[in-house]
């Protein structure tokens, strides 16, 4: 399947699960304070096999498309675990799971799991917005001994935050799905009109200035 096809028909899903929300009429606030048009929970797609298979299979193509190297899954935990449990599956990999930092009891483990010095690793998170939490799983298993091939993800706002983040911190990454395809998706659907496009594709440039456009 093309890229772009494979885009659209996720966020076509995605959509028609209420996994997104597009509300340009009323955006949600953020615990940052930013106004948003989106909101997006990839979490919905556990309880739908047809949308969590297409999603498995999308990430399992790409692994073998483009890091056929790959030794391991890795989830970030926990939106990231089950999707990542899939992926291993599918590819009959070894798979661990990445906390956002160590357990403080027990053993200490910020990683769950077995990954052995040298191995590569591809991390498998469900969205990324300016990238700081992918980029710390990342850096985790990098810290443990483990080369991060890539970091994957269900969707990504496409932020030019998170895309200069990527970049600073040595980590190629990719989604299955984004907020552009997602508006070209949603108006072919009829649920927005260009005019809201163009308005929401504002958003995803400068959201601090959607934000005070909005508030004002």
């Amino acid at each position: 399947m093309k890229m772009e096809q494979r885009e659209k028909q996720i966020a076509k899903k995605l959509l028609e699960i209420r996994a997104v929300h597009l509300r340009p009429e009323e955006p949600f606030t953020w615990t940052s304070g930013l106004r948003s048009p989106i909101y997006c929970d990839n979490r919905m797609t556990m309880s739908y096999p047809e949308v969590r298979k297409m999603v498995a299979e999308s990430f399992a193509d790409v692994i073998r498309e483009k890091y056929g190297q790959a030794d391991v899954i890795a989830g970030t935990a926990t939106a990231g675990i089950p999707h990542a449990a899939w992926v291993a599956d599918l590819l009959g990999l070894p798979m661990i799971y990445v906390r956002d930092k160590a357990k403080g009891h027990g053993r200490n483990n910020q990683i769950e799991g077995v990954l052995k010095p040298g191995q590569k690793v591809v991390v498998i998170e469900d969205l990324i917005s300016t990238g700081g939490s992918s980029i710390k799983a990342a850096d985790a298993v990098k810290e443990a001994g483990g080369e991060v091939l890539s970091v994957l993800a269900i969707f990504s706002y496409q932020f030019a935050k998170a895309e200069k983040a990527f970049v600073e911190a040595g980590y190629p990454f990719e989604t299955m799905s984004n907020y552009t395809a997602l508006l070209e998706q949603a108006k072919e659907d009829g649920i927005l009109q260009q005019e809201q496009v163009n308005e929401l594709a504002q958003w995803r440039v400068d959201p601090e200035a959607y934000t005070t456009k909005w508030n004002s």
